[in-house]
């Protein structure tokens, strides 16, 4: 049975792959998403991370489908005190911004739409500098004290902002975060390494990193002169072709045939190995698309295989 890792000083322990709930609603419909979920958990998994403006990007939606669909599944199999249901506040098109008001607004609408009383991980999905670190921790603490909220975490962050926030929290004995929800990924390092990730580790933090498959090309599928019909490969364009991208490709290629693993597991079990991380977040829109993403759970790499790993993506 696949070890479960403490997500920082909280007392919640997660699957060591976060299932992205951004693509329900989306590119995967009811029944597609219902599959998804069971397979997730049927192989062992119960980190489920959504986000209350999912997918408010779709014409026709107004947000809030992924968690609507995400408690209906929680409805029909029963089985929410199993799962730790992560979401977030803030970009919501009817509750932008974390003024207090909006933040316990917005965490009412999501517990409705997710059909539970309590969320596990409840995080700031933007920072709002417009709003002082105070007032979003204290509208925080206020939800952790009423029940709604278990443990509360940040998304897209500064490190001053962190900072300010963790200070607060301490200096007044308030709700703290215990995660962070960075992009972070082996073609994207600096949008985590460094200053953040070091405030990560002096405070306790997990990370829980989004982009973790840089929008599938660390799948493998996205090579010079290939087509791949996916309504996220605009993404990709970036890294395909690039020198990095190549260099990264060949020793994610010679890494998982020496393992008989897939492309995307040996990517996201580097990353799975950087300090901080808990568990990377990916997504699948079929239950096809799961097993390369499971398996992260097993695959342990070498030093020397990480390292190869960490030079090919400098």
């Amino acid at each position: 049975m696949t070890s479960l890792r403490t997500l920082g000083s909280s007392d919640l322990e997660v699957f060591p792959l976060a299932l992205g709930g951004n693509v329900f609603g989306w590119t995967a419909d009811r029944t597609a998403s219902f599959a998804v979920l069971d397979a997730y958990t049927a192989a062992g998994g119960n980190f489920i991370d959504t986000a209350d403006t999912y997918s408010s990007w779709v014409e026709g939606n107004e947000g809030g489908e992924s968690e609507t669909l995400i408690g209906e599944w929680l409805a029909e199999r029963g089985n929410r005190s199993d799962i730790l249901l992560a979401t977030k506040a803030g970009a919501h098109p009817e509750y932008k911004g974390l003024a207090p008001d909006t933040i316990k607004r917005a965490a009412d609408a999501s517990l409705r739409r997710l059909g539970t009383d309590y969320i596990d991980l409840y995080y700031t999905h933007f920072d709002d500098p417009s709003v002082p670190v105070e007032e979003i921790i204290g509208a925080l603490d206020e939800l952790v004290t009423a029940g709604k909220v278990r443990a509360i975490a940040a998304s897209n962050i500064s490190p001053e902002r962190l900072q300010e926030s963790l200070d607060f929290s301490d200096r007044e004995g308030l709700a703290r975060y215990v995660a962070l929800q960075p992009h972070y990924n082996l073609v994207s390092r600096d949008t985590y390494e460094g200053r953040l990730q070091e405030l990560a580790s002096r405070s306790g933090l997990a990370a829980v990193p989004y982009f973790a498959l840089a929008s599938g090309f660390l799948t493998g599928k996205y090579r010079p002169g290939t087509r791949v019909k996916s309504a996220r490969s605009g993404r990709v364009e970036e890294y395909v072709g690039s020198e990095r991208g190549d260099r990264v490709l060949a020793a994610l290629d010679e890494i998982a045939q020496a393992h008989d693993a897939e492309v995307a597991t040996v990517a996201l079990a580097w990353l799975a190995a950087q300090p901080t991380v808990a568990a990377p977040l990916a997504s699948a829109r079929t239950v096809e698309q799961l097993p390369a993403l499971l398996a992260v759970a097993d695959l342990a790499l070498t030093d020397a295989e990480l390292s190869a790993l960490t030079a090919a993506s400098a």
